[in-house]
């Protein structure tokens, strides 16, 4: 007798026994023994967000999947960041479903509907957005919204971020669905295409990572109209569309960045936030995860961070840490990637500007 599930399993066995030649073999290539080694914890997370999301998920009987925490390492993927927790939900679009929960002490929080092309492909648009500015609170600081049915709309992502996750109360979440669950079934046809949606998910992922970290600017050449991506500088901020290519939040401009350090170099980044509900500067391997534990420091945010005298905030990055009250380290990554957010800027924000110094010149101080 064939099995369906059989086949599936095998293919996605295939699929996970390929995906390292991504970051071993290639333009795309990883030059460094820890960024080897993350290419293969990055294999283990995202098998089980993917596991999670594809062949446990039920969205007749909703509930919600830690995705992205500060506290788990497993969890660490797609642009993650140390001040927020994510939770995600696979929905279906025919459903009507009813959230609630508590907002604790988020400094901003959202659930965004995604859609999903094919299965286990990942979203390409937003198809709903509930921000808790629109939400009524009690006294007590519990809210209750209803959702569906709408058309497209596969998975559901929350966002809670917070000053400090360590010591604030973050949102708690409950998700119900408003009519009888569908009869439980986990046959062979249910369980093959699960599997086919996970491997799927997975391929898309080592399509875009490990992200490129570039050149220098001392050894950068000239190949005319090809423009390599410079290290040690920033992309011009951008706001996110509703038809954008992922997970990103609609409420936000991003700004990407990259590091190449020796052991005696910082990178001195300053930039002027905008007004702004949230903002945090993170850093990223070339797998975008914080690569971070707790007791160094590899995030900076806006309720975190020392303003300079002009309402500027100057960060110093090196390998290790620095004197300087905005202070960050790679943990002595010697490349790797940065990401800026701002969440309900009031316009785009300038470009942070990037000088390359030695950690002597460095300043130790705020202007």
């Amino acid at each position: 007798m064939t099995h369906e599930s059989r086949a599936a399993w095998r293919e996605l066995l295939d699929t996970l026994r390929d995906l390292d030649r991504s970051f071993l073999e290639g333009d795309k290539a990883v030059t460094d023994d820890r960024h080897v080694a993350d290419g293969y914890r990055m294999l283990a997370t995202t098998l089980g967000v993917a596991l999670d999301t594809y062949l446990f998920a039920d969205p007749s009987r909703p509930q919600w999947l830690e995705v992205n925490s500060p506290w788990r390492p497993d969890r660490r993927w797609g642009g993650d960041n140390t001040d927020a927790i994510y939770y995600m939900c696979p929905v279906d679009p025919e459903r009507r479903y009813r959230i609630s929960g508590n907002r604790g002490d988020s400094v901003y929080f959202s659930v965004t509907a995604y859609n999903e092309p094919s299965p286990g492909a990942w979203s390409d648009r937003i198809v709903a957005l509930f921000r808790d500015d629109e939400l009524d609170f009690d006294a007590d600081g519990n809210f209750t919204l209803d959702f569906g049915p709408v058309p497209d709309a596969a998975v559901l992502m929350t966002r809670d971020y917070q000053a400090d996750p360590h010591t604030g109360k973050r949102v708690t979440w409950q998700i119900e669905a408003l009519e009888e669950p569908a009869p439980f079934r986990h046959g062979d046809d249910e369980t093959a295409a699960a599997l086919r949606a996970s491997a799927a998910w997975l391929r898309t992922m080592f399509a875009i990572v490990p992200l490129a970290v570039g050149v220098r600017n001392d050894d950068a050449h000239n190949l005319g109209h090809e423009t390599n991506m410079a290290a040690n500088d920033f992309a011009a901020p951008y706001q996110v569309p509703d038809f954008n290519f992922g997970w990103s939040a609609r409420d936000a401009c991003y700004s990407y960045g990259s590091f190449d350090l020796a052991e005696d170099e910082a990178l001195v980044i300053t930039h002027r936030p905008p007004a702004c509900r949230f903002w945090n500067l993170v850093v990223w391997n070339q797998f975008m995860a914080v690569p971070g534990v707790r007791d160094a420091r590899s995030s900076v945010n806006g309720h975190t961070a020392v303003p300079n005298s002009d309402g500027t905030v100057t960060v110093v990055l090196s390998r290790g840490m620095t004197k300087h009250p905005n202070s960050l380290t790679t943990l002595d990554y010697p490349r790797g990637n940065l990401a800026f957010r701002w969440f309900l800027a009031d316009q785009v924000p300038e470009q942070p500007r990037v000088q390359l110094v030695k950690i002597a010149d460095a300043p130790d101080r705020v202007s």
